[in-house]
C-alpha cells in the first residue's frame, strides 16, 4: 500500500494542525525577539503619540520574567506538539523509518519558518513588530498565568538551592549605563561625534560627581586682603580676570565676603564723585561693607544639586569647605557648565599655556593640575579617577610618595615622567601610552 492510499481525514487534520503550530511558534519566536530588542524609549515616544500597541508593549515588558516564561512555554508546546504529530503521520506511512524522516523535516521547518525567519524580521523592525504583537502576547500571559506562577516558583526554588536569589525587580543595567553604552557604541560606529558624546555624558555624570572633583583648589584662589590699601584693592580687582573675588582678613581661611567688580565700581563712583560732579581720591573705601555675604557649600555636594542651588539662589559663586569647615576651594556655575559643554573662555580669560600638548614620539606634556576626567575626555584614555582627581594626584597615589623631577613610573598601561615640581606639587608631567 502506497503513502497516498494511507491519506485520510485524520492525516489532513494533522497536517493542518502542524501548519498552525508552526505559525504559533513563529509568533512566539518573533514576539520574544521584538519585545526584548525593542527600545523602551522609542516605544514610549510612540505611546505618547497615541500608539496603543506601543503602550501595551511597554506594559508586557515591565515583567520580563513572566514575559519570557510565557513565550518560551508557548513556543515549546507548539514545537513539541508539531514534532509529535509529524512523527505520528510519517510513522503511519513509513513505519519506524518515519521517526527519522519526521525529525529531519520538522528540524528544517522549525529552524527556517519558526525561528530564523520571524526572528530576523523582528530584529530588523523591533519596535513595529513589538507594537503589533503586544496585544496577543498580553492575552497569552493572562491565559498561562497559573502555569507561569508554578514554573516561576519551581525555577526560584532550584536557583535558591544553588545560592542564587532571583529578583524580578532588579535590572542588570541602569538607565544611565544604557545611555552611556549607546553613546559609546554610536561613537565607535561614527554616528555620534566625540564632542556630542562628551557633552551628553557630561550631563549624565553630574549626579555621580561631587563639588570637590572640579573645584578650584584654595592654593589657586585669587583673594583680596580687606586690610590692604583701597588703591591696592582697586588695582588687584581691575587686574584680575575674575568678576568675583573672596575677601579675607588676617588668614586666608577667614573669609568675610565676596566682592563683585561691578559693586566695587558703584561704591567707588559714589565715594569719589564730589558735589560738583568731579572725582576725588578714594581714601575711606571699606571693601567689606561693599562685599556680599559668602556662600559656603560642602565638598561632597553632587554637581547636579549644586547647579540647581545656584539657579535657585541666583548666584554663580560658592566657597567649598570640608567637614571641619576649613576652606577647600571655590566653585562657580561656569565650572559645572564646562563639565557639559567643555572649556568656556571669554575676552578676559588669561590665555595660559594649554594643559595638554602633544610631543614627539607619542608623548603628551600635561599640567599636573589637570583633572583625570578632562585628560580622558581629551585623549579618549581611561585612566582611573577613583583615588585622585588630578594627574599629579594619581601619580602621587600610585607612587606612594612625592616624586622628584626626572622620576619615571609605569602603571595603568601608561608611562609617567615627572618634568617639573614646585615645592610639594607636581606641576608638569610627560605621559605616554605603553
Amino acid at each position: 500500500m502506497t503513502w497516498l492510499s494511507n491519506l485520510d481525514l485524520s492525516i489532513w487534520l494533522y497536517s493542518g494542525t502542524i501548519l498552525l503550530l508552526l505559525l504559533c511558534s513563529a509568533f512566539f519566536s518573533g514576539s520574544e525577539t521584538a519585545l526584548t530588542a525593542a527600545s523602551r524609549a522609542k516605544l514610549r515616544a510612540s505611546a505618547d503619540k497615541g500608539s496603543r500597541g506601543a503602550e501595551t508593549a511597554l506594559k508586557v515588558t515591565e515583567d520580563n520574567e513572566r514575559l519570557i516564561g510565557a513565550l518560551l512555554l508557548g513556543n515549546n508546546i507548539a514545537n513539541i506538539l508539531a514534532a509529535s504529530l509529524a512523527t505520528a503521520i510519517l510513522t503511519r506511512a513509513f513505519g519506524e523509518t518515519g521517526v527519522v524522516i519526521a525529525t529531519g523535516i520538522m528540524t528544517v521547518l522549525v529552524l527556517i519558518f519558526a525561528e530564523v525567519l520571524p526572528k530576523t524580521y523582528a530584529i530588523t523592525y523591533p519596535e513595529a513588530v513589538a507594537s503589533r504583537l503586544a496585544v496577543g502576547v498580553q492575552l497569552l500571559m493572562r491565559v498561562l498565568s497559573p502555569a507561569l506562577a508554578l514554573v516561576q516558583m519551581i525555577v526560584r526554588a532550584i536557583l535558591l538551592l544553588f545560592g542564587v536569589r532571583a529578583d524580578p525587580d532588579s535590572h542588570m543595567f541602569s538607565v544611565h549605563e544604557e545611555i552611556a553604552g549607546a553613546l559609546a557604541l554610536a561613537h565607535s560606529e561614527g554616528t555620534v561625534p566625540k564632542e556630542d558624546r562628551d557633552r551628553l555624558l557630561g550631563a549624565l555624570d553630574l549626579s555621580d560627581r561631587t563639588v570637590d572633583e572640579i573645584m578650584l583648589h584654595r592654593s589657586e584662589i585669587a583673594m583680596i586682603d580687606a586690610d590692604a590699601a583701597p588703591g591696592d584693592i582697586l588695582t588687584a580687582v581691575l587686574a584680575s580676570p575674575h568678576s568675583r573675588l573672596p575677601i579675607f582678613r588676617g588668614e586666608r581661611e577667614n573669609i568675610l565676603g565676596v566682592i563683585h567688580a561691578k559693586d566695587l565700581l558703584r561704591a567707588v563712583e559714589k565715594m569719589a564723585r564730589s558735589e560738583d560732579g568731579t572725582f576725588a581720591p578714594v581714601r575711606d573705601l571699606d571693601i567689606v561693607s561693599v562685599a556680599k555675604k559668602p556662600y559656603f557649600v560642602p565638598e561632597t555636594t553632587p554637581l547636579d544639586e549644586q547647579m540647581r542651588a545656584f539657579l535657585k539662589l541666583r548666584t554663580h559663586f560658592a566657597l567649598v569647605v570640608d567637614e571641619y569647615g576649613a576652606l577647600r576651594g571655590l566653585i562657580t556655575l561656569e565650572d559645572i557648565i564646562e563639565e557639559i559643554v567643555g572649556e568656556i573662555a571669554d575676552e578676559f580669560d588669561i590665555d595660559d599655556e594649554h594643559q595638554i600638548k602633544p610631543a614627539e614620539g607619542g608623548d603628551f606634556i600635561v599640567d599636573g593640575a589637570m583633572t583625570i576626567r578632562d585628560l580622558n575626555r581629551a585623549t579618549d584614555w581611561s585612566l582611573p579617577d577613583d583615588e585622585a582627581n588630578t594627574i599629579a594626584g594619581l601619580v602621587i597615589h600610585e607612587a606612594q610618595m612625592i616624586p622628584s623631577e626626572g622620576q619615571v613610573f609605569s602603571f595603568h598601561g601608561f608611562r609617567f615622567e615627572v618634568l617639573t615640581r614646585k615645592d610639594n606639587r607636581i606641576t608638569r608631567l610627560k605621559i605616554r601610552p605603553l
